[in-house]
Order: structure tokens, then sequence, then C-alpha cells
């Protein structure tokens, strides 16, 4: 037998203690409290105080959407940096949220709002729609009767007080007229009048002459329900009773006029129309299919100047990168020759258009251009009268040649880059087989510099493309044609025909059609993106 007495123990404690996997700490993260810990700890209360916030915001706003985005925005923020398991996505987590936020769901909406016929008058739901008629259209009626008006003040907001039937009721302009405790009510029946009510303020005649809302212009709800009119004044010290003009069927969509009897249907539009044509404002959101869409090419208000602005911004675009890129491109070619002396300090010079605010510049020419005040007309033209931003085709020259001020130091740019990378043996072979300056530049040069910039040159067109700042600041899309609601101009193109109407249609404002357009604007830019990609593949399998 084998005396096991003198055997060392080893304990349950020596046990537990042996040494953790290669590659894992000792101590749990949730126990490794140091200073990053409290840095983290904290601007993760910022994200969560912010996303718990938006979801307040979203239910108070009934946008359930933008509920279920936020709610798992704040799930997998807190699951990603409060986990082990997940150190990539701390890293592609903020990345992919931006992503979402600020460009998948602008997108999205955007597509959704281009079926609809959203716009300034058609912005709300159906209910509101009728609750704004019926305050809109409100009368007061022969047989309305008049109450001792009493205005309140608590806090900044403004309120009316007046007795109905013995009982004292006060209500402002976003809650109705209720019931009041704590009121001093002084005289009976048609005269009676609230003196004070605890916890308001009475204001007096000169209390309203001070005041800087304007109480003839305040009205009252009646009740929650829009139909039972609303409490206004003239003076201040009288409450009038006024009603909707308009009764609705709700059975039947209808407006009913109760003093002509004219009768409003509704239609598949978001309106309610009388038989002669006349509309009711405001209306309300549908869904409208492809009409923003037909509309571009149907509607005799929009089709022509849409039309021209399509073709002017194709021939902006493919002007803006072809002179931009041959002036750049010859340039670069001049500045490449080793013989020439001070190369640096004039490519330096050559830059300085590019080292400005493209805006800033735009507005500098526009104010060098002005027909009568203009630097370039009244300086260097001995005063002549040539209205560079006033006709339609110089106009169009004008940007044009001012778009290849601002845009050719670019091209010079990557064209001296392209250049410089194309290696000097191949000039010396070609200059041994006999080929010129000319024939160099055309077989060499040009290919293998068409492979380098070639995607440069499409992102430099969907810019043109787009190049919103220099329509705006330089012209602002003018001259407007004559007659046309939106505002349009000669030399607008899509996008600021876009904003036009979108922010500058005056009362008619339509954000339906003007979503329609950017979509446009978007399959345009992408599908000539495509083809020039392809291209420039092909370029790459000949060279």
């Amino acid at each position: 037998m084998t005396d096991r007495s003198n055997a060392p123990a080893t304990s349950a404690s020596q046990t537990g203690a042996a040494e953790a996997p290669p590659g894992r700490p000792e101590t749990h993260h949730a126990r490794d409290i140091r200073g990053g810990f409290f840095v983290k700890l904290f601007l993760m209360m910022l994200v969560n105080a912010f996303l718990v916030f938006g979801i307040m915001n979203a239910v108070s706003a009934a946008s359930w959407g933008v509920l279920v985005g936020t709610v798992a925005i704040l799930v997998v923020v807190n699951w990603v940096y409060f986990s082990r398991r997940t150190i990539p996505g701390k890293y592609l987590v903020p990345g992919l949220i931006f992503l979402l936020v600020f460009q998948v769901f602008v997108m999205a909406y955007t597509a959704y709002v281009a079926f609809t016929n959203y716009g300034t008058s058609h912005s709300i739901t159906r209910d509101q729609a009728v609750e704004r008629i019926q305050e809109y259209n409100e009368r007061q009626m022969p047989d309305s009767p008049t109450y001792q008006l009493t205005v309140l003040e608590r806090d900044g907001d403004i309120f009316f007080g007046i007795v109905d039937d013995g009982v004292a009721k006060i209500g402002s302009a976003e809650d109705a007229l209720a019931p009041v405790d704590g009121a001093t009510v002084t005289g009976e029946g048609a005269g009676a009048r609230i003196d004070s009510v605890e916890g308001y303020k009475a204001l007096g005649f000169a209390d309203l002459l001070g005041l800087d809302e304007d109480v003839t212009k305040i009205r009252v709800p009646w009740s929650d329900q829009a139909s039972d009119g609303s409490l206004r004044t003239t003076n201040g010290t009288i409450g009038l009773r006024n009603v909707t003009a308009l009764e609705y069927d709700a059975a039947a969509g209808t407006m009913t006029n109760v003093e002509t009897g004219v009768v409003y249907t509704e239609n598949d539009h978001g309106s309610f129309v009388a038989p002669d044509g006349t509309e009711l404002q405001p209306g309300w959101r549908v869904a409208v299919g492809f009409e923003n869409f037909t509309r571009m090419l149907t509607d005799s208000k929009l089709a022509k100047p849409f039309g021209q602005t399509m073709v002017w911004t194709f021939a902006f675009g493919f002007l803006s990168v072809l002179t931009t890129f041959a002036a750049g491109l010859l340039l670069a070619v001049t500045f490449n020759n080793a013989r020439m002396r001070s190369r640096a300090w004039y490519r330096a010079m050559l830059i300085l258009p590019y080292a400005f605010p493209g805006f800033l510049s735009a507005l500098i020419w526009a104010g060098m251009l002005n027909t009568r005040f203009g630097y370039i007309n009244q300086e260097l033209l001995g005063g002549a009268d040539i209205p560079w931003l006033a006709d339609p085709v110089l106009a169009k020259v004008t940007i044009l040649l001012v778009n290849l001020w601002l845009g050719f130091p670019y091209m010079f740019l990557i064209s001296t880059g392209a250049l410089q990378s194309i290696p000097s043996d191949i000039y010396e072979a070609a200059t041994i087989d006999g080929a010129g300056p000319f024939r160099s530049f055309r077989s060499l040069t040009l290919p293998l510099l068409l492979v380098a910039v070639t995607p440069l040159l499409i992102a430099s067109f969907a810019f043109n493309f787009n190049n919103f700042s220099l329509i705006y600041m330089l012209t602002a899309g003018g001259p407007k044609f004559v007659g046309n609601e939106y505002g349009l101009g000669s030399t607008d193109i899509l996008i600021s025909m876009v904003y036009k109407i979108a922010v500058e249609a005056g009362g008619s404002k339509d954000y339906g059609l003007a979503s329609a357009m950017s979509i446009v604007i978007f399959l345009i830019v992408g599908v000539v993106s495509y083809i020039g990609f392809r291209k420039t593949r092909q370029l790459e399998e000949i060279n």
C-alpha cells in the first residue's frame, strides 16, 4: 500500500486560482472600472437621453415608423457598446446609423412623398383638414349671443373668460372653453362678467394695449368639436360666438355651406370641390400614384419649362466637364514640360480660383457682370450695356465661362497628377518610332490619362448636373419665363427647379412634385454614371 500522507494537498482555492486562458483578461470587464469606463458611461448617458427624447417626441407625434427606428437604434447601440462580443460593431455602428438616417431614410421618404400630393395646401390629414376648413369659414350668425368678456393672463398665455348660463368658463387658443373654479362673477344674466380668477391676472384696457399679441386675432374653441364654433372679440370687452358656415357630412363626404347651399364633395386629390370647380382650403395628403411624374410632361404650365430645363441641364453638365477638362489638360501638359522654369510658382497661381469658396466666387462674378453697375461693363468695356445675366442665351454662355474659371483648377490638378504617373520611356520609344508630339499625345497620353481620370470626370458631371450654388448665386435661374407660377427661368437646372417648386413657389409649394423630380435626377445621374464606368472598364481592357 502506498503511503499518501506526505503528498502535497491541492486545495479548491488553488484550483480556482489557475491561470486564465491565453488572450483573456483575468478580471471581468464589468469589474474593470477605469477612467475610460466613466467617459464611455457618460457618453452613453448622453446618447440614451437623446434617443429617449426622440422616442417621446415620436409617440407624441404618432410617428410610429420613427418610433420603431429610434427604439431599434437605442437597443443596438446599448448592446454593441456594453458587450465584449461586438468589438467590430463599435466601429461600424456609428457610420451605419448615420447612413441609415441621413441617406437611406431620406431617400425612402423622398420616394414616398413623390407618390403623394404633399404640398402647402395638402400637408395635413383629412380630419385635420375638416377642422381647419370649418375654422376658416366661421361667421357670426344674426342670432348669435354676446358675452361680457374678460381677458386673462397666466405665464405669458392669454385666456378669454365668459359667463355662459351662469357658469364661469375660460379658454385659450390651445384649450377649449371649460368651467373654472375660483372665479369671482359680478352681474347677472347677459351682463354677468368674470372679475377675477384665482391664479390668473385680469387685464384692463391699458394692459391690452401693451400686449404683443392682438386679442382680436385670438380664436378660442368653444368645445373640442370644430363644428361648435369659437369665441372671438373685436374690442377685448365683448365676446362673440362664431359658428362655421360649413356643415360636414362624414357619411356622404361633403361640406355644405348653410348660407348659400353650395355642396362641396371630396375628390381623389384630397380636396372638397364645388360643382363650379371651387376648392376649399386646405386639403389633405393622399396617394396620387405616378401623377407627379406624368405632370412633368402633360401639365401645360410645367411641361415646356421642364423640357427646356432638362436640355439645358444636360448641356450645362457636359459642356462644363468638357471645357474645364480641356483647359485643365492644356495647362497641365504645358506645365509638365521639364524645360519650363518656375513651374511650381505657376501651378500655385493656377489653383487659386479653386481655393476660394464657389458660392462666394459666384456672388463676386454676379456683381462684376451686372449690366448697369458691374465692373466689366463700366470699367473694362467703357460703359457698355451688355446684358450678361439678363439675356437668356448670353446668360447661359456667361454661366459656362464662370464655371470654367471655377472648375479648371481641379481638372488641372488631376491631369497633372495623371501625367506625372505616365512613365517617360514610352515617349522615348514613340520618338524612336517616328511619332511626333501630337501623335504621342493622341495615341499615348490621352488614352492613358482617360483611364485614370474618367471616374473623376463622371463625378464632375454629377456635380455640375446638380451645381445649385453656381446657378442660384449667379443668376437665380433667371431671366424668368413670363407667366410661370413657379418662378422658373432660362438658366434654371433641374436641381434649382426642384428648389423653386419646393421652397420658393409662393403659396403653392409642391413637395410631391419636387420629390418626383429629385427621383428623376437621381435616376439620370445613376444611369450616366453606370454607362461611364462601363466605358472606363473598356478603356482599361484596351490599354
